[in-house]
């Protein structure tokens, strides 16, 4: 038919559980709930943790696995599944592969427009954590003042 509509369902399909129900109360406890997950990947990988208004965790998302010192992070892949999750904030994390947890440049121009994409939407960016590799190591936006953050997470009350 010339004429026709294209009818189209958006809906969340929830994965077989990664992870046992924890609670989240430092971003210390963040980096260990997700660390074995970022480090079995031989690229850079982004995910997020949609968080519901009392600090839960909803779900993870995996939002672009990229190359062995890069990832493509476009915020409308990242707030896909917040949206669809309703969830009110979310935390980011991604891995750098060489265990070096400083921000490069682009990590900060990135955590800025997930910020300003989060506040147009209203789902906060509550931070964005760094995980160096397999060593441990990590960096926490948040922690270090380099977000500017209006939401309380469960480790400052």
């Amino acid at each position: 038919m010339e004429n026709e509509l294209e009818v189209v369902n958006i809906r969340l399909v929830k994965e077989p559980s990664l992870y046992s129900e924890q609670t989240l109360d430092s971003p210390q406890a963040v980096v260990e709930l997700m660390a074995k997950e970022l480090s079995q990947y031989d690229r850079e990988v982004f995910c997020i943790l949609n968080m519901k208004n009392n600090g839960q965790v909803i779900n993870m998302n995996l939002v672009s696995v990229g190359t062995i010192n890069a990832s493509l992070v476009i915020p409308r892949e990242v707030f896909k599944s917040s949206i669809l999750a309703n969830a009110s904030a979310i935390i980011g994390l991604h891995n750098h592969l060489s265990g070096n947890v400083k921000p490069s440049k682009e990590d900060m121009i990135v955590t800025r427009k997930l910020q300003k994409c989060g506040q147009l939407l209203g789902i906060e960016l509550l931070d964005h954590i760094i995980v160096g590799g397999t060593n441990g190591k990590m960096l926490s936006f948040r922690e270090e003042k380099m977000l500017n953050v209006t939401g309380r997470m469960d480790w400052e009350r």
